[in-house]
């Protein structure tokens, strides 16, 4: 990351459209020079998954500096519609998810928001920083995690003050407010839960909120 770049990161969403759609309106992102990064869990336990998704992939269609993490929701689904393994999908949230694709009525996941699932990113690296779900193993290089740890790992990571040389922006794991230390920052704040969904601006540290209840 370039000293003068700045970056927008998103938390974890989970078909919260409303609440998306306004912190969009708040944040002063600006597509021509800035990036956006999102964590992952677009789908999901929220009423909207299908409305989230297609929002991001109509941003990605118009602007190339746009960046989307792997969530574990989203590895749910792709084991669900791939490999019909239906259980860690429906037991995390799924149902809301084929009501909102409107699945029980014979219609399929549009091929272009399949193709955007297949293609979302396991983490990402800048300068100063990596971007990932969930976290990482401490004492494990980065190469060398395994996916199901980029995904679904807390506490070993949580707990860690372990250095993983920049520090980590991460969601998957909720919190009242951002999690902050000086290794790691956590932006998923459980919008899905009633709380707020996070946006934080990059390197000015600035954190945008918006409340479940302001919708």
């Amino acid at each position: 990351m370039k000293n003068d770049e700045t970056i927008y990161v998103i938390g974890d969403i989970h078909g919260c459209f409303k609440m998306f759609e306004k912190l969009m309106e708040e944040i002063s992102w600006q597509p021509e020079k800035d990036k956006l990064i999102f964590l992952g869990d677009y789908i999901d336990r929220g009423p909207d998954s299908k409305e989230v998704v297609e929002y991001i992939v109509g941003l990605k269609k118009k602007y190339s500096n746009i960046r989307c993490l792997l969530g574990n929701h989203e590895i749910c689904l792709l084991n669900y519609f791939l490999y019909k393994d239906s259980a860690p999908f429906l037991m995390n949230g799924g149902g809301k998810t084929i009501i909102s694709y409107e699945l029980n009525n014979g219609n399929r996941i549009p091929e272009e928001h399949f193709d955007f699932f297949k293609s979302l990113e396991t983490y990402i690296e800048l300068d100063n920083y990596y971007f990932v779900h969930a976290g990482f193993r401490p004492g494990i290089k980065i190469k060398k995690q395994e996916q199901d740890d980029l995904l679904w790992i807390r506490d070993p990571f949580i707990s860690s003050e372990y250095d993983f040389g920049k520090r980590v922006i991460f969601g998957h794991t909720s919190f009242s407010a951002p999690l902050i230390m000086p290794n790691k920052i956590g932006l998923d704040t459980g919008a899905v839960f009633g709380n707020k969904l996070t946006c934080l601006k990059l390197p000015d540290m600035n954190f945008f909120h918006v409340e479940a209840g302001s919708v």
